[in-house]
């Protein structure tokens, strides 16, 4: 009885690892949680001009499985779209780029993947080899994303440099969503 007992016990804790999720899975869940949501933002460090021209808005527009599309408008800008792809417990994460006519820009489909599979709160992007190809000077660039409880923040710092940028959206007051960004049909 007592080989029995220690069997089940055996058994029941490997399935109960094995139905862990992982920090990407536990982050990607989260964020789904906000699909279809917008939120207002504000930069809080690294202002640079080009934030200055209206209300800063992230729509998580897009969800599935694998995938996660959020638009980040500044003002009238509909230009910029943050793509998330989750794949074998790593995070990619694109920058997509448009033109109002919704042709792609010059600087686009720029950023990294995890290297690990990172935290349900936190995950951390390097630079990927597309984006040094792209952008010599990006090399250096570490993109991260938070989401903890009612907030979630866009990062960017460029290792070896000054160059800081964090906006920050209040997950606690969503706003009306926004029509879709350049280059969007639907």
């Amino acid at each position: 009885m007592k080989k029995l007992f220690l069997l089940l016990l055996f058994i029941t804790s490997i399935n109960a690892h094995a139905q862990q999720k992982s920090g990407a899975q536990q982050f990607w869940d989260l964020l789904k949680q906000h699909c279809g949501k917008a939120y207002q933002g504000e930069v809080t460090q690294g202002m640079t001009d080009t934030f200055k021209n209206g209300p800063l808005v992230m729509h998580v527009r897009k969800c599935s499985d694998g995938l996660i599309k959020i638009p980040f408008f500044v003002g009238d800008d509909k230009s910029r779209t943050w793509v998330l792809t989750l794949k074998d417990d790593r995070i990619l994460l694109k920058h997509d780029h448009r033109h109002v006519d919704g042709s792609e820009d010059k600087v686009t489909q720029y950023g990294g993947l995890t290297s690990n599979s990172g935290t349900a709160n936190l995950q951390i992007f390097p630079a990927d080899q597309q984006t040094v190809d792209l952008l010599p000077a990006a090399v250096g660039n570490v993109w991260w994303i938070t989401i903890d409880g009612d907030s979630f923040t866009y990062n960017l710092r460029r290792i070896g440099s000054d160059r800081i940028f964090t906006v920050k959206f209040d997950l606690s007051k969503p706003v009306a969503t926004p029509a879709a960004p350049w280059g969007w049909k639907d």
